[in-house]
């Protein structure tokens, strides 16, 4: 990335008079302590007797001694808030057992046993959502990462896979469908009311993948072919009244099937898949064998609810979790350390999915800008970790965006070093190697190196090292050699002051000034602090195009001109570079403005340069509208932060849209004849409409920002007019953040229209707490009251303060009254949801990075939810973390 400056190492704290002494944390578990287990268990069957406020759980586990285990005479299984109810041993009751914190323990004399627990557990009470929970009248299961042992006692680690048979029984009028993993082995009607179901799974698998669904639910059914002939019956269950808005799930689904067959080798292994949407769920979506549990977002659109946006996600999700049968179920990990193998590989998986279906280089643009909004500031702070972390203190807090998105950029690079043939040979022999085991990271690394024949021994620094590597680019021109000069730097994180070079693979290619073009995109592995690489014939310096593609999650600096990323956001032939190329010359010039640096002329000489390249991507006929769409946002207040050792979020705030109202007036025209051309485009899920959908609300954002009042006429105009859920939701995103009476007339038709449909009110809420009008914070308090609001759903709380604390306008407003309702929700949160609480601690964690004043008020935050009693560990555990 081009920018005028970075930050290399963190901001120094603050002084804070009378501070509070550091929160005593929770203990610390070590990837290098990791034991096999002692016992395993090859079979368990489970046997439910189903109520919402009474369900009685009896397990049966046949186990037996592990030979690599380290000869423990003592069973130990893991469980939480459980008591038994009753424990026999092969067939009779024994009462010598105890229990150590949670777990309880029995002492074993033999090689092999039966034991037999039962449990009772409420799931109505169950407001954490994981393990066994109600959810409107339904029950269902969350079990990863340590949900099962909330269910039964049980060995609840990746590394213990078992056989499961599940027996449900419940009353038929209130459970009419009662689904588990695998297929359906028996059913049928019992006494006063009720009904029951078999079922088997015949792949072994850890208790993180166990799931059961028991409710009022309807199918949507349709079937599958694989590659080998067999057919599987598909059934996307939910709620009586939905299922004419899942044929978008269905079709992803079946897509899915196929593109696994095709690019990965990968068919499906049971008779039966079904999918359960779920309105109460901490999550996006759950892989559970055979049946993926799904929140309700993730599985229910049409055009009239769903945007654009909606269906990629259901798509990428429905992929996501589907790709799981095998690179994760098949194969699953030997521990939570090596979590990023099955999330960093199937992300990975679901990106080129994702790319397949639909425009590759608008997929990676995204791809990257999550990244960069998630990722790399989570790499420059406080939690800082490798994609394959040696320690954590709460499981729940590891399902970040290191392992997930930095660990597909790490296997992406892989596949950019060998390409795609090795890589699927390396694939292939990951899978034969390991399939039905528990297996590690440094086993996938393995394979791919055996399977391309490529030697990855200094890049398995990768996932040891954590930080966002820095390389500095220069461009040496003498006696017709182009010599690009590269040095990297990893900058010291938490428990890594110092880091070596890693191979950082970069692609480019030298445009030459006068024809545009290059010689071809060159592959060059930067695997020293700094290396040369020179280019021979080149009369004239050349116009440099770096990391295409973004081969590397890596920050670029250079020196380029202005005028060369003008040259590259209008004529570089790969898509991510003319959109970097674009975000550079935005991020120089307002990391320049922010700071001061500018003089009116210089100002005007850099606006001027951004006013070119914006032309140019305004009046390409060349560019297809969903491409010309990303080319023209501007980067995220958030990003920009990034690029600053102490960022001041005003300034950030004001500069950007000082930019943005300055190009809505220099470009007026354009982006009103943009709109006009857009609105003639009717509505169709192709790539044309989509793009005309994308453009026409950004070229809205960019009218509104140079005159107001143009701008929400012709909003409510697009509001009013719009025949679909995208059009609509644009529009009233710009109405959201002007003061205007325009505003409060469309929010007020939007709730009133879609009062009661639980997702879409979810966006009436977020449209208003991610906006930038004044009173922002203000609105946020009342929607905090409103009649549709509870701490009880997770996407409820997550569209109210997830969008405010997303929304640095409003979370860092200058009287801290942002951070004090962040601070406030998590300390309530807390004993209701704590996973979904502890989400919210890294937004007060970046305190170290912003200017003293909002720095001192974060801290006194993070302090206050440090001293509440009885914290749970997932709070814990990040705040600790971010105050140490």
């Amino acid at each position: 990335m081009d920018i005028a400056s970075r930050p290399s190492e963190p901001a120094a704290s603050p002084q804070l008079a009378d501070a509070a002494p550091p929160p005593q944390a929770p203990p610390v578990i070590r990837r290098e302590d990791y034991l096999p287990p002692a016992w395993l268990v090859p079979e368990i069957a489970l046997d439910f007797a189903l109520g919402l406020d009474d369900t009685r759980v009896r397990s049966k586990l046949a186990v037996r001694r592990n030979p690599d285990g380290n000869g423990s005479t003592t069973l130990r299984l893991n469980g939480d808030n459980l008591t038994p109810v009753s424990v026999s041993l092969d067939g009779s009751a024994v009462n010598d057992w105890r229990l150590d914190g949670s777990d309880l323990l029995i002492d074993l004399p033999g090689e092999a046993h039966e034991v037999e627990i039962e449990t009772a557990v409420n799931p109505a009470a169950n407001s954490q959502l994981m393990g066994l929970y109600a959810s409107g009248g339904m029950l269902c299961t969350q079990c990863e990462a340590e949900g099962f042992r909330r269910i039964t006692f049980f060995p609840d680690r990746p590394d213990v896979l078992s056989t499961f048979t599940v027996r449900m029984e419940g009353d038929k009028q209130t459970f009419p469908i009662l689904l588990s993993n695998g297929n359906c082995t028996d059913s049928g009607d019992g006494a006063d009311g009720t009904h029951w179901a078999e079922w088997h799974d015949p792949w072994p698998k850890p208790s993180y993948l166990f799931a059961l669904v028991a409710g009022d639910l309807v199918a949507n059914s349709d079937s599958f072919t694989t590659m080998s002939g067999r057919e599987v019956a598909l059934n996307i269950y939910v709620r009586p009244g939905d299922e004419a808005r899942t044929e978008h799930a269905m079709a992803s689904l079946k897509a899915s099937m196929k593109w696994d067959e095709e690019t990965f080798g990968r068919e499906y292994d049971l008779d039966l898949f079904n999918i359960v949407a779920v309105s109460d769920f901490n999550m996006g979506a759950m892989e559970n064998k055979g049946l993926n549990v799904f929140n309700t977002r993730y599985v229910l659109a049409d055009p009239e609810t769903a945007t654009d946006a909606d269906y990629d996600g259901i798509e990428g999700v429905i992929g996501h979790e589907y790709f799981h049968n095998w690179s994760g179920n098949r194969v699953t990990c030997r521990d939570w350390f090596q979590l990023s193998l099955k999330e960093g590989f199937t992300v990975l998986r679901d990106q080129l999915f994702s790319a397949d279906m639909g425009s590759a280089a608008v997929k990676r643009i995204e791809d990257v800008r999550i990244l960069r909004a998630a990722q790399y500031p989570e790499d420059s702070g406080p939690l800082a970790h490798p994609i394959r972390p040696d320690s954590y203190q709460e499981i729940s807090n590891f399902y970040t965006s290191t392992v997930y998105n930095k660990g597909a950029e790490v296997i992406r690079m892989m596949r950019t070093m060998v390409g795609e043939e090795r890589f699927r040979a390396g694939t292939d022999l990951y899978f034969e190697r390991h399939d039905g085991e528990a297996a590690t990271c440094e086993n996938f690394v393995k394979a791919i190196e055996d399977g391309a024949e490529i030697d990855l021994e200094q890049f398995r620094l990768w996932y040891s090292q954590a930080g966002t590597p820095q390389v500095t680019a220069k461009l040496i021109h003498e006696n017709n050699f182009a010599t690009l000069r590269l040095t990297q730097t990893v900058p010291p994180t938490p428990g890594q002051p110092e880091k070596q070079p890693m191979p950082i693979p970069l692609k480019v290619a030298l445009f030459e000034r006068e024809t545009g073009k290059h010689h071809g995109e060159q592959l060059i592995v930067l695997d020293k602090e700094t290396q040369d690489f020179p280019f021979k014939g080149y009369l004239r310096p050349p116009v440099v195009s770096l990391n295409r593609g973004f081969s590397a999650p890596v920050a670029i600096e250079s020196e380029r001109p202005d005028e060369d990323l003008v040259f590259l956001a209008a004529r570089d032939d790969d898509p991510f570079a003319r959109y970097e190329a674009m975000q550079s010359l935005v991020v120089r010039h307002l990391v320049k403005a922010v700071g001061g640096g500018l003089e009116e002329r210089a100002r005007d000489v850099e606006r001027d340069a951004v006013s070119q390249a914006f032309e140019a991507i305004l009046d390409s006929d060349s560019l297809e509208d969903l491409m010309r769409g990303e080319l023209m946002i501007l980067p995220a207040e958030s990003y920009l932060a990034e690029q600053m050792l102490v960022a001041d979020p005003s300034a950030i705030h004001a500069e950007r849209e000082a930019l943005k109202a300055w190009l809505g007036e220099e470009l007026q025209d354009d982006f009103l004849d943009l709109h006009d051309r857009a609105l003639a485009v009717p509505y169709s899920r192709d790539a044309e409409a989509r793009g005309a959908r994308k453009v026409k609300s950004i070229a809205l954002q960019y009218i509104a920002a140079g005159d107001p009042e143009e701008g929400a006429t012709r909003a409510l105009a697009q509001y009013q007019a719009a025949d679909n859920m995208t059009d609509r939701q644009g529009a009233l995103m710009v109405l959201a953040s002007l003061d205007c009476p325009e505003r409060e007339e469309a929010l007020g038709d939007f709730y009133k229209r879609y009062q009661g449909n639980a997702l879409v009110v979810d966006k009436w809420f977020s449209l208003q707490t991610s906006s930038f009008h004044p009173d922002v914070l203000e609105h946020a308090k009342a929607l905090a009251n409103h009649p549709d609001f509870t701490m009880n759903n997770p996407n409820r709380v997550r569209a109210l303060y997830m969008a405010l604390a997303a929304n640095p306008h409003a979370f860092h407003a200058a009287s801290g009254e942002g951070y004090r309702i962040i601070g406030d929700l998590i300390r309530r949160l807390d004993p209701v949801n704590p996973q979904t609480a502890a989400r919210f601690v890294p937004s007060l964690g970046r305190w170290r990075r912003i200017e003293p004043g909002r720095s001192a008020m974060m801290r006194a935050e993070l302090e206050k939810i440090a001293a509440v009693p009885q914290l749970s560990r997932d709070v814990l555990e990040q705040v600790t973390k971010s105050l140490g």
